[in-house]
């Protein structure tokens, strides 16, 4: 089988984005202006949204011509780069759900909303944001951890999302992480196996989250009852339908997020710590479109739904591109039933969900184990690919470039 790679860091590579936050302090009125601009902003973008639905438009370009000036005669106080960035907040809704929607989508009036720079902007010095309102823009003062200060000092600043949380106003700001460098990895790859019943299995063996991590999370079982446990309570609470149950639940929102968000840290600052010293990269498996492709069993699916694999890809990505540490992403296929060892590719290789048995070699071992060493072994054959030198000694995309025939219309 041929493996493939997708590179997600190397030398030369762009910028990977990063997220971080930002707590706002306005004052009684600039918290009333930032209200009304939330609810104005998510109110353009129902208003849109129900355009492009009842006209079946949802091109950048058609809902633009579409919505633009009906949105700013209809809504009072709309902003020109606010009606264009709610155009593009319903495009962005209807790109992967548009087949399943039964009806236009609804934005919630104290949902986050999207700024971009003509509509906020930082004084960095003072540690004041500069944020647009119906009723004109408003100076907040800011504040954050250290790293985050200095990073949004250092980095180009993207698009920022303004959100309130129990009576908090927080800024989530986009930046650029500078190009990362990454050496080459001399000591092979840490093969990182995802699953449901094991969050993380490494190739050297170590199951995440368990003994190598600090925290009162013992294990994977211990994930899995607390998880369970909050579902029952949910359910539980909201069959109440009373004024206390409610109370209940919005102290409770939000908690299995920030638990499952704190494991996939630990989770991916163990994976780089044991690759940092050593000099080798990391790699984990390409799972897009993994809940499309998986059949699962209906007491499976709210778990398969809530796993939250593409947060730890992406945490452990960014923490990798900090430090220079090479990182891929490999194709998934046939990592749980393939022998490391002999090459064997059998379904019989797998007598039972967690154990693997070789049917050639006789190898035989934990399934996620042996999915971890080959998911290793399949990244250093494929960086060994991208990264194998040209008799002509020109830079791979000018080899590719001049490699194509004159005439050539690819991509056309």
């Amino acid at each position: 089988m041929i493996a493939l790679a997708f590179r997600q860091s190397g030398a030369g590579s762009a910028g990977l984005p990063s997220v971080i936050q930002l707590r706002l302090d306005p004052t009684p009125e600039d918290a009333v202006r930032l209200a009304a601009a939330m609810a104005l902003c998510n109110e353009a973008a129902t208003f849109v949204s129900r355009l492009a639905w009842s006209h079946r438009t949802f091109d950048l370009v058609a809902l633009h011509r579409l919505a633009y000036y009906e949105a700013r005669a209809s809504l009072s106080g709309l902003g020109a780069q606010a009606a264009v960035k709610a155009v593009t907040r319903v495009v962005a809704a209807y790109a992967n759900r548009r087949a399943s929607k039964k009806r236009a989508h609804v934005f919630r009036p104290h949902g986050a909303v999207p700024f971009d720079v003509r509509m906020i902007s930082f004084r960095r010095d003072a540690r004041v944001a500069s944020i647009w309102t119906p009723q004109g823009r408003v100076r907040v003062g800011y504040q954050g951890r250290a790293a985050d200060l200095k990073m949004l000092d250092t980095l180009p600043v993207g698009e920022v999302d303004l959100m309130r949380r129990r009576g908090v106003w927080l800024l989530k700001v986009s930046v650029t992480l500078p190009p990362s460098g990454a050496q080459a990895p001399v000591n092979g790859f840490l093969g990182v196996d995802q699953g449901i019943a094991n969050l993380a299995v490494t190739s050297d063996g170590v199951v995440l989250p368990g003994a190598a991590l600090p925290g009162t999370i013992g294990g994977n079982a211990h994930v899995r009852a607390i998880r369970a446990r909050r579902h029952r309570q949910r359910q539980r609470l909201q069959r109440k339908k009373s004024s206390s149950a409610r109370r209940v639940l919005r102290r409770m929102s939000g908690r299995e997020h920030r638990m499952m968000t704190d494991v996939n840290h630990q989770i991916s600052r163990h994976m780089v710590r044991e690759t940092e010293r050593p000099g080798r990269g990391i790699a984990m498996e390409h799972l897009h479109g993994i809940r499309g492709r998986v059949r699962a069993h209906r007491s499976q699916r709210r778990t398969l739904h809530s796993w939250a694999f593409a947060q730890q890809i992406a945490f452990t990505r960014y923490k990798a591109a900090r430090l220079g540490i090479a990182f891929v992403l490999v194709d998934p296929a046939y990592t749980s039933q393939r022998c490391p060892e002999c090459g064997c590719v059998a379904k019989a290789n797998r007598p039972a969900r967690g154990r693997f048995l070789c049917t050639r070699c006789r190898l035989a071992g934990h399934a996620d184990h042996i999915a971890a060493r080959n998911i290793a072994q399949r990244a250093v054959a494929s960086w060994g690919a991208v990264n194998r030198p040209h008799a002509t000694g020109l830079p791979s995309a000018r080899r590719d470039r001049e490699s194509k025939p004159s005439g050539s219309t690819e991509g056309s």
